[in-house]
């Protein structure tokens, strides 16, 4: 029988007994011309694909295998792969009839492969009970794959696709078959595994010889498939290195498929990180980051990988290390897709846009994708206006919480008002809260009002700045020249400044929130860690953090002895005055509250529970999200160390320090089905990479009273 023939009957028959039937003797000496593509390969009515956009069929876990239906189902699973597999090649036999002869006779020589399996699928099958057709199959290979526009499209998608991650999907599942004592299907999966070895190396031999010399396997495998076929496709629920490296695949490509990730369908979250967006409402256009907050945030940038879910996008200029990843993976934590050009995203639909903050940097960033979203909001206007740029200003916050306590003491009755003003010793005073300037005048009246009530010591902090910054502590007797100057400059082009009492910080903690359309969510408390200057330098949580207080906020409090329901019911008051004022500005994403215990002269602790409000992502949210990944009942410390405080804790450099804490704080990883951190260190970000800090995490089963090192 001719070739040409033969793969006609293949593509276009309507049984399965044309379809699987091989000949004896086969030639190709009349190839013909090239066949347009059908939109769908001829099929028994029974197996036709099923509509599009329908819903998929999932495979059945390993212990539904246990019963026989479920075995049947996941075979019919594996025999339209084969069979899809089957009318592709055929397919690409018709479509370019001009290819080498030899690569002819190899595809032929696969299709046969592929028959005898999916011969061998029905007849397990029936074994099962199940019919082949008996439930709807999917068309996504034929969709993904039937397109090509030459025969190297064809080795990518399906060789180097598809068939590779059956290297995958064959060895595990025949070990599920032998698990539930199906020794027949796992050796069929077996066998079938081993032809797929074969058939993995056919395809690379011909890649190799068609891909341009000067790039690596790798990188014209990824620059060959067409969205939406991405190397994501090529993998299965764990990587097979024995199976790939048996086909002749090498081991940077293998290293390279392990940490990729793309949607399969899911529409993704675009993530970035740009943690100067205040500086830059502050300053606008003429604010230039100094070379230190620029390489800070150059080498923080893969940190937003930690907020999303698997598939998830996050925009980064250099694409974090392979090593890297690859260390980040076998700790449990799912990998997104990094993206390096914001242009390549433009064909792409996504879900939402999430900056670390909306400012007018992140909007410019982000202008070209808006048209994608399927989300909310779709709109640049929508994600980041006057009304909300207002958010981030502390003395926002501070009339915020000024409002908030007059109708917690009920000096403006309000219903939502939790407590009597005879209940509220614990709570900070009216007179605690900052107050809001934009002239020198009003500064020095200001730190004269607090003056005249006895608090002699005082902060000043710019409206907007970056956290722990632009502020300076009054300590002394007399304002110095320097600190008029200091306010002068502050104010001199509409800049605002809050003036507050200096209180003595016992425990800082921050409350973590998301805002969405249907209101305002609590995510969690974290610990928060600042120095004398009130830079930060970490958070920590403890168990059940999505619910509770840090542990070290609550015990300081003495009295009332319910004074955990009071803490919670006033929060509760809080959040529901939030999310108005939220709602109003039309505000959606995430929120962070910055809030401390401190101590009066007399020896008491009262809470001030607003210190600052922030519209975005802060490392306490980070915090909590990391938490996702902690075993139950242990504790977790995130902290950001400076190259000086890397080598202070006993590292030359940031890759010595890592190597030294891995080795101190080996990680120990136990749970099921979901492996999660019980103990243990790693680095957030890339310390090879890094120049001016590392991002760290450290679980423990106790609470953390030193961080590693």
């Amino acid at each position: 029988m001719e070739l040409r023939e033969f793969a006609e009957r293949v593509l276009f028959a309507t049984s399965l007994e044309e379809k699987l039937r091989t000949p004896d003797v086969m030639t190709d000496e009349c190839p013909g011309a090239a066949v347009v593509t059908p939109t769908a390969p001829g099929r028994p009515r029974d197996l036709h694909f099923k509509p599009t956009g329908t819903a998929r069929g999932e495979f059945p876990g390993a212990r539904q295998l246990e019963q026989n239906q479920e075995r049947g189902r996941l075979l019919h699973f594996f025999a339209n792969h084969e069979l899809l597999a089957t009318e592709l090649m055929a397919l690409v036999l018709l479509k370019f009839p001009e290819a080498p002869a030899a690569f002819r006779k190899g595809v032929y020589e696969t299709l046969k492969d592929e028959q005898e399996h999916t011969r061998l699928y029905i007849e397990r099958m029936r074994g099962c009970g199940i019919e082949f057709g008996a439930i709807p199959v999917s068309g996504y290979f034929w969709r993904a794959v039937a397109g090509m526009e030459s025969p190297m499209d064809y080795i990518a998608g399906l060789s180097l696709t598809f068939e590779q991650a059956n290297l995958d999907f064959a060895r595990h599942f025949s070990a599920c078959f032998a698990d539930v004592g199906d020794a027949d299907s796992a050796k069929l999966l077996q066998r079938i595994y081993h032809d797929e070895i074969g058939h993995v190396a056919y395809g690379l031999k011909w890649f190799r010889r068609w891909k341009n010399p000067t790039e690596s396997d790798w990188d014209a495998f990824c620059r060959q498939l067409k969205f939406p076929l991405s190397p994501a496709r090529a993998k299965g629920f764990s990587i097979n290195i024995e199976g790939r490296r048996a086909a002749g695949l090498p081991l940077d490509f293998i290293e390279n498929l392990n940490v990729f990730s793309q949607s399969k369908g899911r529409t993704p979250t675009v993530f970035l990180f740009n943690p100067l967006a205040e500086a830059r409402i502050a300053g606008g256009r003429s604010f230039s980051p100094t070379k230190h907050q620029a390489q800070l945030a150059r080498d923080l940038a893969n940190l937003p990988q930690f907020l999303g879910r698997q598939d998830d996008i996050v925009l980064v200029e250099h694409k974090p290390a392979v090593h890297f990843l690859s260390g980040l993976k076998a700790a449990g934590f799912a990998l997104p897709e990094f993206v390096e050009a914001v242009a390549s995203l433009r064909e792409r639909k996504l879900g939402r846009l999430r900056p670390w903050a909306w400012g007018p940097d992140s909007v410019e960033s982000l202008q070209p994708l808006f048209a994608n979203l399927t989300g909310e909001p779709r709109t640049a206007s929508g994600s980041f206006n006057p009304e909300i740029a207002q958010l981030y200003s502390k003395a926002w916050s501070a009339a915020f919480l000024q409002n908030f306590l007059r109708r917690v003491r009920a000096i403006d009755p309000h219903p939502t008002a939790p407590f009597e003003a005879s209940d509220c010793s614990w709570l900070c005073t009216e007179d605690e809260v900052g107050v809001a300037v934009n002239t020198l005048t009003g500064a020095l009246e200001a730190i004269a009002a607090i003056r005249g009530r006895g608090q002699h010591q005082i902060v000043i902090k710019q409206a907007l700045g970056l956290a722990g910054g632009n502020a300076i502590r009054l300590f002394e007797p007399e304002l110095l020249e320097s600190h008029r100057r200091w306010m002068a400059k502050a104010v001199a082009n509409g800049g605002q400044l809050v003036v507050e009492p200096w209180l003595e910080r016992v425990q800082d903690f921050s409350v973590q929130l998301e805002m969405a359309p249907e209101g305002l969510r609590l995510c969690g408390y974290t610990g928060l860690i600042t120095d004398g200057n009130g830079q930060f330098q970490g958070n920590w949580a403890a168990p059940k953090f999505e619910r509770r207080l840090p542990p070290g906020v609550t015990s300081l409090f003495h009295t009332p002895p319910d004074i955990v329901a009071h803490l919670h019911a006033l929060y509760t008051n809080l959040f529901t005055m939030l999310e108005v004022e939220l709602r109003r500005v039309g505000f959606i994403g995430p929120v962070g509250i910055d809030a401390f215990v401190y101590r009066t002269p007399p020896g008491e602790c009262r809470l001030k529970p607003v210190v600052e409000i922030n519209p975005r992502y802060t490392m306490g949210r980070l915090t909590v999200e990391l938490m996702k990944h902690v075993a139950p009942g242990s504790h977790g410390w995130f902290r950001l160390l400076s190259r000086k405080q890397a080598q202070t804790a006993g590292g030359a450099d940031f890759e010595s320090y890592a190597r030294a804490l891995a080795r101190q704080f080996p990680l120990r990883l136990e749970g099921e089905p979901v492996l999660r951190i019980r103990e243990g260190a790693l680095c957030l970000n890339d310390p090879a990479a890094a120049q001016v800090v590392v991002a760290t995490f450290q679980v423990s089963r106790t609470p953390l009273t030193k961080f590693g090192g």
